[in-house]
């Protein structure tokens, strides 16, 4: 009896088990088939590549699908490998925690090259260069690599160097668990938001500001102001990740027995699902970029006419 009983136990908890990979390994599929298309879109035509704000974007679809596939191979991982040696899930964690904090940088890089464009348009061709854009993007992964880089130092200090002969959990919560640490992410993480938000915050006040004042071009304008709100809803999309804790905290306790798939739900709605939504809100949304990826799904028939020659 008893026997039976934890026979099924096993069965439904590997059915679980079977069911959240099978859906978490699905949305990176879709999500990073769909992200592709942009991709393959912006490779085709030499005016996406060689203009800097469409250099910023796909640099931001092109991350998000480095974290998507990073998030994915974890969350598996915790399942079907549950002892990873340290150095290799230090290599995952870095690049998972670095592709993360990309975004909003990157969000912030196209925040500053649209007030350029719009507060100082004669001086953008000359700021807004090809070469300086990929200087930028190379900052963007130097910041980003930051608090990887203070975590795992930290954790070389905190611990001795025999612990990388181990094996453990692959997850930032598993090997960062000491008070000096928490308290250290704390401050890097408040530092770094603050920046970000800081940058965000004047440079969307500034364009918006001077897009009213410019009475000349109502629709220039109105683009104008259309765009800023665009990028404060990818901003608050890709910042959902940075509250999972806090709504984990939040409703974990009020459902005990549901704790596990309150945790997996908030991870789809926010981790998987705006990396989705945000790339694709802002393609679709320019015209160019629509354009030239209508263009793959359209299919042109060439009519051959042949005409009976009289003899």
């Amino acid at each position: 009896m008893n026997s039976t009983v934890l026979e099924n136990t096993a069965q439904d908890r590997y059915a679980e088990y079977f069911v959240r990979n099978f859906v978490v390994v699905l949305l990176g599929i879709i999500i990073n088939s769909v992200n592709g298309l942009f991709v393959f879109t912006f490779f085709r035509s030499s005016i996406f590549y060689n203009d800097p704000r469409y250099i910023l974007y796909i640099h931001l679809v092109m991350n998000d699908m480095l974290m998507v596939f990073q998030t994915v191979i974890l969350f598996v991982m915790a399942y079907a490998w549950p002892n990873v040696p340290l150095p290799f899930c230090f290599i995952l964690i870095i690049i998972a925690s670095t592709t993360h904090k990309n975004t909003p940088l990157t969000l912030a890089g196209m925040a500053i090259e649209r007030y350029i464009a719009i507060c100082k348009p004669l001086h953008h061709p000359q700021i807004c260069t090809v070469r300086r854009t990929y200087i930028l993007i190379s900052l963007i992964w130097g910041v980003g690599l930051i608090p990887a880089l203070a975590d795992f130092f930290l954790f070389l200090i905190v611990f001795p160097l025999s612990v990388l002969s181990k094996a453990t959990l692959c997850s930032s919560a598993n090997l960062y668990n000491s008070p000096y640490h928490e308290m250290m992410s704390k401050f890097l993480l408040g530092l770094y938001t603050s920046a970000v938000w800081l940058i965000l915050v004047f440079t969307y006040c500034r364009v918006v500001v001077t897009a009213r004042r410019a009475n000349t071009d109502k629709s220039s304008a109105k683009k104008a102001q259309s765009t800023i709100l665009l990028h404060g809803l990818q901003l608050m999309l890709c910042m959902l990740s940075y509250i999972t804790p806090l709504i984990d905290r939040i409703y974990a306790p009020l459902l005990p027995f549901e704790q596990k798939n309150i945790f997996f739900f908030n991870y789809i709605l926010t981790n998987m699902v705006p990396r989705l939504l945000s790339p694709l809100i802002y393609g679709i949304r320019d015209k160019i970029f629509y354009k030239h990826m209508k263009g793959l799904f359209t299919c042109r028939l060439l009519v051959v006419k042949v005409e009976a020659t009289k003899r």
